[in-house]
């Protein structure tokens, strides 16, 4: 497993729950790369155009990444789940032994493939559904084996911040999350 963090971007991606994971992960030294679903650029839900790193390729998901991020928002969820690749991206970090993260919407993708059967899990409220076998708990953030999963956009950080713990270590993570909060 390298330091290779891949978020899929999707048109109608929620902004804060994609963004604030790349800004954290690399203050964590993440190589974090976005990958554009339809092309080298992707618009938000809100209308923020981004210019990714990468197109999909199954070229970029044989070097075992270290995670793998869904955003959610809407049809941002739905167009990562449709996507032909997606479990491409997904199978490659789980064999890497990473970690998948997906976040409001996008638990959807993980619980419709059954990777969540029998795990802790939460969602945006009403996606439960998508989540069939997963014990949905009422955290802001949970972590169980290589899947992270979180409530909505106000827990973009804590997310983040989980995901890099994953990676780096509680330690780190702890240094981490002190420089993001100013605390010395």
């Amino acid at each position: 497993m390298n330091n290779n963090v891949y978020v899929l971007l999707a048109d109608g991606f929620e902004e804060i729950e994609a963004l604030t994971p790349v800004d954290v992960l690399r203050r964590a030294g993440m190589n974090v790369i976005t990958v554009g679903i339809d092309g080298k650029q992707a618009v938000g839900a809100h209308g923020v155009k981004v210019t990714c790193d990468e197109e999909a390729s199954d070229k970029n998901v044989v070097v075992s990444p270290a995670a793998l991020i869904l955003p959610g928002g809407m049809p941002g969820a739905e167009n990562i789940d449709r996507f032909p690749m997606t479990d491409l991206y997904i199978k490659s970090v789980l064999e890497a032994g990473g970690c998948v993260g997906a976040i409001c919407a996008a638990p959807l993708v993980l619980g419709k493939r059954g990777y969540l059967d029998g795990r802790r899990a939460v969602c945006f409220p009403g996606f439960e559904k998508y989540l069939s076998g997963a014990i949905i708990t009422s955290d802001d953030v949970v972590r169980d084996g290589q899947f992270i999963t979180s409530r909505c956009m106000g827990t973009a950080l804590p997310f983040a911040l989980e995901i890099a713990e994953y990676l780096i270590g509680e330690e780190k993570r702890g240094k981490l999350e002190n420089s993001i909060k100013a605390i010395n």
